[in-house]
């Protein structure tokens, strides 16, 4: 046990052993004494750092007093046993701070008073926030109250009543509003005053806003539209109904009736017009539009639009109009995610009615030719605040070249910079996009690389704004009262933590081919202060951690690993970073590693095509088990035979089934099918098998207006017009019903079908129907009555007139008509009347309404001669059912004579063929499809010129002749043989081929070979020696089958000896090629340093080939032969006369010799010497200006100056100017001058000066004036006066040696000549200093002779005299070397020798 203190502070003695014992306990004591202090320390530190006592001035966050708000209003008081728990554990606290206690009781007493304490952390000053909070409410509340006034608004509207007469009727409302509103009703917008009606006619009520109109015994003048009124300070509303009473009972009253729809919702509106599919392209605007047969109310809400079920509404590229009974969707500028399935639905009193049509948008034309579609639907997903996920599905067609990536662009705000940012792998739709900035707005759009280039770019994506995806998810509403709600915010429940801990659940999200997501919990808790993410990567059994360094600070709980090796399995683990610090590392996450790349999806199974209308196919197909990586299908069609595939859709489908649109009648086309994904477009389904474009076999309509045509004692003969609709196939039969009148049981009258209806008398038939015109056909009557039939009347209804006119003037006998002269885009109707002795019989059954318009798929027939000279007439109809017969009529009177006529029929295809084509087959030829819901007919007028015109082309096509493509021609070959050729088409093998010559066919001979190419149509002649011979005519007839032709050539008088001449020098130029020989002969240029060079080249020469230059005929030494090149040189470095004459290259050596000559005499050498004048006249510089002793000279330098053949004129101010005393004008071989002397002022001006050369002239020209002149004539002044100086200073002119030597005792002259004016000043000097003269020195001057003696000269003589000259305009200087030797020595110049 441990002893009391006072015990050790008595200082009594203990045993060393007990000492110790007590000193070890005593400092264990206080060290769990010490921490159990610092511990309640702590504790009561952070609790009076965070609560304050009642009496204190409180401030507090918004956070804080919505969250007291919330608890405030749902718990007035803390009964729970976790208030109670707190309240102790504040007690307990209280006491911890007074005493320590000792014992396992109070220790573990103490130990839950510390676990409490850590959760009154979070806790508030219970009474402070009742009393705030008590506070905001009261100013809540009263600002409720406050904002609770509104205008009225009516809960439950009135609606409307039909009822019977002398009934009551209520209408009754529900309204509120605050203040209660006060209401008024109206009767036809006339205010219903209770004292103008009868006593007890209306009640009014209103009970608490339950408003009630009460009518009673209802009569026809109660008939009305009714409305209330409500209003209050804050505003008004109203509701209306209509009352409709009903005066009698019967089939026509009831709700169901047509008067009670129509007063009550109106007529019923129906589509006149269909839908048709749509090909747009993108860039481009379409539209869909749809007429109604009455005007549509309240057309915004009434009428809708959708696309694949989703409802569309107006915006800046599409509007939704209506006007005119017509209602539009316009699209400004499609895209392919415009493409879909379109439908219209209007709302009518009897339900909605629909229409749907499919929009197609097809690819843009590419920027570069071969590059892929765009991509579409550009997606963003998982948004976070520097980052996002972008999906796009890929495009149909890549045209013929594989994507190989995407390049990704965005756009930052509101701009419409777009700026390339990532590029992602082909094999994938999906890319992670990184480095984002937190708030900003980002579209993106993507395109498609190939090899072929670069896609335009897709649609923009959606803008989007990142930000943290849990903002709000991070807040919680908590209701109160009525309506009103307080958010309170996760964060404002937060603390101010500084170092974060460490991010939790560590984990790969996602994983792809090229990256990886790394996703994360953020720490818990994680403070107030923003975070970010610092992430470490270790490679599996590497045992080392390495730093991921982002290009930005990772903000959000993931992030893309872009930069992985495959093959490697990486573990990674993650820090919490904020402004106070880094948080310990996350514990690593599970293995990762990248997939392999993702596989597309296989293609779908079972596909069939089903024949749907004229112009529409019917696919269908299994779909694929693709679960949510399906995006879609893509379509691809061909025609059957072709091998090019052509994309359907751009937009993929969802469903498993597709009506594919606008194929071509009669045609047969294939299909297939390929999955769509994030991994591109999967491989096409097996091709369909090949479907002909026609309308499917449906059930036919019911027949129709039934006459009775004849009516016997026991028979009678019923007549009906066939089904509107006959569902694509033949009608075989017809089943009869009858029934007594007293009867209602109806009863066959055929067991078996009728094989064909009874056609009435008066049956109208309308066929041939165009703009303006239509024929009518009808049988004769089968009862004539009293007389045969002597004609017919036809009559015409125009659709909205109920009167028939006649169609002709007068009866007609015939039993067809054409009638003309209508009026295109009107509904007309026709009936016929038979006429005889007894007058006009009761009129036909009326024919069915007939709109008149050209349709432009109408079909005519078609009249020719075939490959075997037959005249035909042909007839086809794509769309005609597979039962469909063509009947031929011959003046509409039956078939033509099977005697004149062959008619051979096929698939959706007739032809008539004249048998022997003259007058008799004259006529209107007309031709019928059967069992065609729509009128499939035509006829054509055979007339004797166009019969005339094909009999023509008949005989030609059955005597044809051998085309001809080129006549015969004459060519000279290389070695002087001569080809005459000819061509026509290709012929067969067994083409005949005969060569006629003067009247005698020929064949192939040694100097006279005949070459004859079937295939190519070629025939030649090659004449190896032409001679007079082969003077003569060429005929060649040709025989292929029937084909035949005769081609002949005359090779006579002048054109045989021109042929001939040129054959010789043809013969003659080769065998001269045979050994070396000029390619080029021998001429002359000229450089432009006017240079004359004599060029040629030789060929076809060897090692030992001599080449040799002679100039009048003897050997050039200048000129020059590359043997390389085979290039020849002469060069002339300065022509003259000295250079005409005759110059010759030779080459040769032992296979021949060849020669080149060129004559430089007479007119060539005027050539030359003129072109010379002209080149030189070229390379003249710009005049220019100089001062001189004398005046001014002007010149311009020239590379070469002839003055035989360059003449040159100076003009002064547009006058010409002559040589004489002031100008004078000369040339040089390189220069050409004016110099003027002694310039005035009259001197001023332009200088022109003009080189003639031939026919050619150069002007060039100066202005001598201004400062130009000043400064000209400042140089000449200066240069004169140097010329004075120079001309009158002092000089020694001549006669001292530089050297001169002397023997010792001779006597020494030396005499030089001096200059100068005025005479100038004469010293000698010795080594630099004067020389005085005494015994044996003397000078002596003679005019300009100046002379010194030395008499007996000694060695000390020796030196370097000079004599000095000087008068006032200068000095100068003449030096001479003595040098004095001895007796008996030599001079050192002569040692030196």
């Amino acid at each position: 046990m441990t002893l009391p203190h006072g015990l050790g502070s008595a200082g009594e003695s203990q045993a060393p052993q007990t000492m110790q014992v007590y000193r070890l306990e005593h400092r264990q004591e206080e060290e769990q004494k010490e921490e159990r202090q610092q511990s309640l320390h702590m504790g009561s530190s952070v609790r009076r750092r965070t609560f304050r006592s009642s009496e204190e001035e409180h401030q507090f966050s918004a956070a804080d007093y919505a969250l007291a708000a919330a608890l405030a209003l749902t718990a007035s008081s803390e009964r729970s046993w976790e208030g109670q728990l707190r309240r102790e554990a504040v007690d307990l606290e209280e006491r911890g701070q007074k005493r320590i206690g000792f014992g396992n009781d109070l220790e573990r007493t103490e130990v839950s008073c510390l676990r409490t304490q850590r959760l009154l952390r979070q806790s508030r000053d219970w009474k402070a926030l009742r009393r705030q909070t008590e506070e905001k409410v009261r100013e809540a509340k009263e600002l409720i109250e406050l904002c609770s006034g509104r205008g009225p608004w009516f809960w439950i509207p009135l609606r409307s009543h039909a009822v019977w007469e002398h009934t009551t009727v209520l209408l009754t409302c529900t309204v509120q509003g605050s203040p209660p509103p006060q209401a008024t009703w109206y009767k036809d917008d006339v205010r219903i005053d209770l004292r103008l009606f009868p006593p007890g006619k209306f009640r009014i009520i209103n009970n608490y806003g339950l408003l009630t109109l009460e009518i009673r015994r209802c009569t026809l003048e109660d008939s009305a539209t009714y409305t209330v009124k409500v209003k209050n300070a804050y505003g008004q509303a109203s509701s209306f109904a209509k009352v409709l009473v009903r005066t009698y009972l019967g089939k026509d009253a009831g709700f169901d009736s047509e008067i009670f729809k129509r007063s009550m919702f109106g007529p019923t509106v129906e589509f006149t017009s269909v839908l048709k599919p749509v090909f747009a392209r993108e860039k481009e605007p379409f539209c869909l539009s749809c007429l109604f047969s009455e005007d549509v109310s309240d057309a915004e809400t009434s009428i809708q639009w959708l696309r694949d079920g989703r409802l569309l509404r107006s915006s800046a590229l599409r509007q939704i109009l209506y006007a005119d009974r017509q209602a539009s969707l316009k699209v400004s500028w499609a895209y392919k995610e415009d493409e879909g399935f379109y439908r219209v639905r209007v709302a009518t009193p009897s339900g909605n009615q629909e229409q749907s049509t499919y929009v197609f948008v097809r690819d843009a034309a590419a920027e570069k030719p071969g590059a892929p579609g765009s991509p579409l639907n550009v997606q963003c997903l998982d948004v976070n605040r520097d980052c996002l996920l972008l999906t796009w599905t890929p495009p149909s067609d890549t045209r013929g070249s594989p994507i190989t990536s995407y390049t990704i662009e965005l756009c930052q705000g509101d701009t419409e910079e777009w700026l390339s940012c990532h590029e992602a792998p082909g094999g994938t739709c999906r890319c992670p996009i990184q480095g984002l900035v937190e708030g900003q707005r980002y579209r993106f759009r993507v395109r498609a690389v190939s090899r072929a280039g670069s896609s335009l770019p897709s649609k923009a994506s959606e803008a989007v704004v990142t930000c943290a995806p849990d903002t709000l998810q991070g807040r919680t509403e908590i209701p109160f009262d009525l309506g009103s709600k307080i958010t309170v915010s996760t964060e404002d429940f937060e603390d101010a933590v500084t170092i974060p801990s460490p991010p939790t659940n560590v984990h790969a999200s996602e994983i792809r081919e090229a990256y990886a997501v790394l996703s994360w919990e953020e720490p818990r808790p994680r403070g107030k202060a923003p975070l970010t993410y610092s992430l470490e990567k270790s490679v599996i059994g590497s045992g080392t951690w390495e730093a991921i360094s982002p290009e930005t600070p990772v903000k959000s709980p993931r992030f893309a690993l872009l930069d992985l090796e495959k093959g490697k399995s990486y573990v990674f683990r993650v820090r919490a970073v904020n402004q106070y610090g880094m948080s310990d590392p996350s514990e690593p996450s599970d293995p990762v590693s990248l997939k392999g790349g993702p596989a597309t999806l296989p293609p779908p199974a079972q596909v069939q095509a089903f024949r749907d209308t004229q112009t529409s196919v019917c696919l269908a197909w299994k779909p694929v088990d693709g679960g949510s990586e399906l995006l879609g299908y893509y379509i691809y069609s061909r025609e059957a035979g072709s091998s090019e595939w052509h994309t359907v859709n751009n937009k993929p489908i969802q469903d498993t089934k597709f009506m594919v649109p606008g194929l071509n009648t009669g045609k047969e086309y294939e299909f297939c099918i390929r999955s769509v994904s994030e991994a591109g477009v999967g491989e096409s389904s097996a091709p369909t098998e090949a479907v002909r474009v026609k309308q499917a076999l449906a059930t036919p309509s019911a027949p129709r207006d039934f006459a009775l045509l004849r009516c016997g004692k026991n028979d009678m003969v019923i007549g009906w017009k066939p089904p509107r609709r006959r569902g694509g196939g033949k009608i075989l039969g017809y089943f009869l019903d009858q029934h007594d009148s007293q009867e209602l049981h109806w009863c066959p009258v055929s067991l078996q079908p009728i094989p064909s209806r009874v056609c009435p008398p008066y049956d109208v038939r309308v066929s041939e129907v165009r703009a303006t015109s239509l024929v009518l056909q009808w049988e004769p009557p089968l009862y004539t009555g009293a007389g045969p039939v002597t004609g017919y009347r036809i009559s015409v209804q125009e659709e909205g007139s109920e009167e028939w006119k006649p169609v002709t003037p007068d009866p007609i006998s015939d039993t067809h008509l054409r009638v003309s002269n209508l009026q295109p885009g009107k509904t007309y109707v026709f009936q016929v009347q038979a006429m005889n002795s007894a007058g006009l019989g009761q009129p036909s059954m009326p024919t069915d309404p007939v709109f008149l318009e050209d349709k432009p798929d109408a079909q005519e027939i078609e009249v020719g001669v075939d490959e075997e000279g037959r005249i035909y007439l042909a007839f086809e109809a794509p769309e005609a059912p597979d039962s469909s017969e063509f009947l031929w009529a011959k003046d509409y009177q039956g078939p033509p004579a099977p005697q004149r006529v062959e008619i051979e029929d096929e698939v959706s295809k007739s032809k008539v063929i004249l048998k022997e084509p003259d007058l008799q087959d004259l006529g209107i030829y007309s031709v019928v499809v059967t069992d065609a819901d729509e009128d499939t007919s035509a006829s054509h007028m055979l007339t004797e010129e166009e019969l005339n015109k094909l009999k023509k082309l008949s005989h030609e096509i059955r005597n044809p002749v051998i085309k001809l493509i080129s006549g015969w021609n004459v060519d000279v070959l290389e070695q002087g043989e001569v080809r005459l050729w000819l061509e026509v088409e290709a012929l067969t093998p067994a083409a005949e081929l005969h060569l006629i010559f003067n009247e005698k066919e020929i064949f192939s001979s040694p100097n006279r070979k005949i070459n004859f190419d079937r295939e190519k149509g070629l025939v030649e002649i090659i004449i190896q020696h032409l001679s007079e011979e082969d003077k003569g005519s060429y005929t060649a007839q040709l025989q292929d089958g029937k084909a035949k032709n005769q081609i002949t050539l005359a090779l006579v008088d002048d054109d045989f000896d021109k042929l001939l001449r040129k054959a010789d020098a043809k013969r003659r130029d080769w065998k001269r090629k045979q050994g070396p020989y000029f390619q080029e002969l021998l001429q002359w240029q000229i450089t432009e340093d006017c240079q004359v060079l004599l060029t040629c080249k030789v060929t076809n020469t060897k090692k030992e080939t001599r080449f040799q230059w002679l100039f009048q005929k003897k050997e050039a030494p200048d000129g020059q032969y590359d043997p390389q090149a085979g290039t020849g040189l002469l060069r002339i470095e300065q022509m003259s006369r000295e250079h005409q004459g005759t110059y010759r290259a030779v080459v040769s050596d032992d296979r021949g010799e060849d020669d080149t000559v060129l004559d430089l005499t007479g007119e060539a050498l005027d050539a030359v010497f003129t072109e010379l004048g002209r080149i030189s006249a070229l390379s003249a510089t710009p005049l220019k200006i100089q001062g001189t002793e004398e005046g001014i000279r002007l010149f311009s330098k020239v590379k070469y100056y002839n003055v035989d053949y360059m003449k040159t004129t100076w003009f002064h101010k547009e006058k010409r100017l002559e040589s004489g005393d002031r100008v004078r004008a000369g040339t040089t071989l390189d220069e050409i001058w004016l110099h003027i002397l002694d310039p005035k002022d009259s001197d001023k001006g332009k200088y022109t000066l003009e080189i003639t050369a031939g026919k050619e002239a150069r002007q060039l020209s100066v202005d001598l004036s201004g400062q130009a002149f000043d400064d000209a004539l400042a140089e000449h002044q200066r240069l004169k006066a140097l010329a004075i100086i120079e001309k009158n200073r002092a000089k020694v002119v001549r006669g001292l040696p530089d050297v001169a030597t002397i023997m010792e005792d001779k006597t020494l002259c030396l005499t030089c000549v001096i200059s100068g004016d005025p005479a100038p000043e004469i010293s000698w000097l010795k080594n630099d200093q004067p020389v005085t003269f005494h015994d044996r020195y003397r000078m002596e001057v003679k005019g300009t002779e100046v002379t010194i003696t030395i008499e007996r000269v000694t060695s000390e003589d020796s030196g370097r005299y000079g004599v000095f000259v000087k008068n006032k305009y200068g000095s100068e200087t003449g030096q001479v070397t003595i040098s004095v030797f001895k007796h008996g020595d030599e001079p050192k110049e002569l040692k030196k020798k």
